[in-house]
């Protein structure tokens, strides 16, 4: 609705704008968040150079007063979500009308799930995690699961078609190690695939640093899946699936999903690898350096060279990741990547190589890491904390909680409840803090009821369940629909109009983080939704009120705010607890 309500500003501003003899266009027409109005417009300022070839004497606020003066009350009639538009020195304050309210909650009880979605069209295939298999995912991995994963999300529900990729290394150096390694010790089959995995991978990189020799095996594996040898390449497909296995049960977990997972492999076998070092050596940027080919990048600002091919003529992972791209780029209009800090150069040459041969080029989402406060984690296997271990002890933490405020409840729902609790706590901490900035991870503050972090937000969702329930209990609605035909009209005190303004923004949000890529912006939102809601469920009584009509009115604003909320931790990745 806020954005109707934007639109409508917009045309009348215009309009007033036109009828004075200054030329704009409505979609140039900024607003900022004001204290003292629902929006507020430096409009006049942009008017200033037209105005000054008018009248030298003019100034931003005579422009202010002169636009609010050419909109006729006939205008505003038209306008029904505005009430009013007053000029405060150069500024142009915009008041949104009742109607603007009572449409608001309308358009919530009639939407449900749906309400919030924007209106952005065409696909985009993302790209995120795709971690090495060899191992399970561990902190580290955490925060670009999550980031990619809201973001996914968060483009969903602003319209587009969104296609989750994993772009599976299945053939690299690591994954020969991992092969070499399965073919030489027994794993570990009481354990998790990927840990099992991860063990084998130890003890081969121990025995490589003793024995030279091993190496010149994984150099031979190399060659032989480069060159077809399907007995070579089966192998390495066994030990990889499961690692991915093991990993996708961790995803999961965390409320991850990818709808494909693209193996490296396929770009070897299919020949596009070769193809892109031949158009590269066409361009005449390829040299030998050392006997590997590398790319001149020094046109795109970078002075390290871009390796595509070793001294021993196998492939490396950016060569195929440049293939992956191109087989990407005609299937999608955008395509987006996920990377953690450390592959800001690589990523900045893979675009730069990609422009080189005239492709289409990704937009990259570029996060810093995540790390762990001393001695909040117990580091079982004494190299790294994984991903499981993590969320196993958060998980925990968040039990002992439930455990604390709801001892009556049975064990499947202390359970239930500290899973959805305890994901969503990590998922919030994480997804909170702009990806440029780096965060630590501290389960104590994530866990805070009172912190206005995803607990905070998902029991927000719960007591407004419960309110709806406890109503539903005493025979004052038979069910939701009932509030549908409510009066929304009543709900005019200061903490309605707020939470009901706030909702109102939602889909202005999705569509903003969408389009910069940061989802950390709707965590806010959903934060300050959270918020809101709890400030009216503390000073407006709902149940308690002798009028029927207006209890009616709150409960449907009640319902109302729990769609919102639930929509919000939807689009975060976070489950949405009918009570806590």
């Amino acid at each position: 609705m806020f954005i109707e309500f934007k639109n409508q500003v917009q045309a009348l501003l215009k309009d007033a704008a036109s009828s004075l003899g200054y030329a704009v266009c409505a979609e140039d027409i900024s607003f900022e968040v004001s204290e003292h109005a629902d929006l507020s417009t430096r409009l006049a300022f942009q008017m200033m150079p037209q105005a000054s070839a008018k009248s030298e004497k003019t100034t931003p606020a005579k422009v202010a007063a002169e636009i609010v003066s050419a909109i006729s009350p006939e205008d505003l009639q038209k306008a029904d979500l505005v009430e009013k538009i007053t000029a405060t020195g150069p500024y142009l304050n915009i008041f949104a009308s009742d109607k603007y309210s009572e449409k608001t909650v309308a358009n919530v009880l009639s939407q449900k799930e749906n309400y919030g979605n924007g209106t952005n069209t065409g696909k985009i295939l993302l790209e995120h995690t795709s971690a090495n298999p060899n191992g399970p995912l561990h902190v580290g991995h955490i925060r670009n699961s999550t980031l990619g994963d809201t973001l996914s999300r968060v483009l969903k529900k602003s319209g587009y078609n969104v296609e989750v990729q994993y772009y599976v290394n299945d053939i690299g150096r690591q994954i020969a190690v991992v092969s070499w390694a399965c073919a030489h010790y027994d794993l570990d089959t009481a354990k998790k695939s990927d840990s099992a995995i991860a063990d084998v991978y130890i003890k081969a990189n121990v025995d490589l640093s003793n024995d030279e020799s091993i190496n010149n095996h994984i150099e031979d594996l190399m060659k032989k899946v480069e060159s077809g040898d399907k007995a070579t390449i089966d192998s390495f497909t066994k030990a990889v699936d499961l690692a991915v296995s093991g990993i996708q049960e961790t995803l999961t977990l965390m409320n991850v999903k990818h709808d494909k997972f693209i193996r490296e492999s396929m770009f070897i076998e299919n020949g596009a690898v070769w193809d892109v070092i031949d158009r590269l050596k066409k361009t005449g940027k390829t040299k030998d350096e050392n006997g590997a080919l590398v790319v001149d990048m020094s046109d795109y600002g970078y002075e390290k060279t871009l390796v595509i091919q070793r001294s021993n003529k196998t492939s490396l992972y950016t060569t195929r990741d440049l293939a992956y791209h191109e087989w990407k780029g005609p299937q999608c209009d955008r395509m987006v990547d996920v990377f953690g800090a450390d592959h800001k150069l690589i990523s900045g040459q893979l675009r730069a190589a990609l422009d080189l041969l005239g492709d289409k080029i990704p937009e990259v989402v570029i996060f810093e890491f995540v790390s762990l406060p001393e001695g909040s984690m117990s580091t079982r296997r004494g190299v790294f904390i994984t991903a499981d271990e993590l969320l196993a002890e958060v998980i925990d933490k968040a039990y002992d909680e439930i455990e604390k405020r709801r001892p009556e409840e049975s064990e499947e729902f202390k359970r239930s409840v500290a899973r959805m609790v305890g994901v969503g706590a990590v998922r919030y901490d994480i997804i909170k803090v702009s990806p440029e900035k780096s965060t630590v991870f501290d389960w104590k503050t994530a866990l805070d009821f009172e912190k206005q972090g995803s607990p905070f937000i998902q029991y927000a969702h719960a007591r407004a369940s419960n309110i709806l329930s406890k109503a539903k209990e005493d025979g004052v609605i038979g069910s939701e629909a009932d509030l549908q035909s409510a009066d929304f009209s009543r709900l005019a005190e200061p903490q309605e109009t707020a939470l009901i303004k706030r909702i109102a923004r939602f889909e202005q949000t999705v569509m903003e983080c969408a389009k910069d890529l940061k989802p950390h912006q709707f965590a806010i939102y959903a934060r300050e939704l959270a918020d809101d809601f709890n400030q009216f469920y503390r000073y407006v009584p709902v149940l308690n009120v002798g009028d029927a009509d207006l209890k009616t009115a709150r409960l449907s604003l009640v319902y109302a705010s729990k769609i919102a909320i639930a929509n919000a931790l939807s689009v975060l990745g976070i489950d949405a607890p009918e009570s806590m």
